[in-house]
């Protein structure tokens, strides 16, 4: 029984090195596969968004496969939906002070 023991051992030692590297990375992969397609579903229109390539633009059409992007006041570009990669936050407009700047809370030295 010792001598079968020690010749599964190398042969069972391979498994786990595959269960390690293949089979829980591909969990992994589909599990953020399916939360990138429902995110793809429920996109609406006026959301700001950036593409697989690093476009950012708002949402401003919806199609069953396709979506029009404006990237620019007046440039629209139409894009498949499978190309939104994720949801970013409301774009900066010219004029609007930057919310995320810090403010200097010293008081004023003179």
């Amino acid at each position: 029984m010792g001598d079968t023991l020690r010749a599964l051992l190398p042969l069972l030692f391979l498994a786990l090195i595959f269960v390690v590297l293949v089979l829980l990375p591909m969990r992994s992969r589909t599990r953020q596969l399916q939360q990138t397609r429902q995110m793809q579903a429920a996109l609406t229109v006026g959301t700001d968004v950036m593409t697989t390539s690093g476009l950012h633009g708002r949402i401003v059409g919806l199609g069953d496969d396709a979506v029009e992007l404006e990237v620019a006041p007046g440039v629209v570009v139409r894009w498949a939906r499978a190309a939104i990669a994720e949801i970013k936050g409301p774009q900066q407009r010219a004029g609007e002070p930057d919310p995320s700047a810090s403010t200097n809370d010293r008081s004023d030295p003179a």
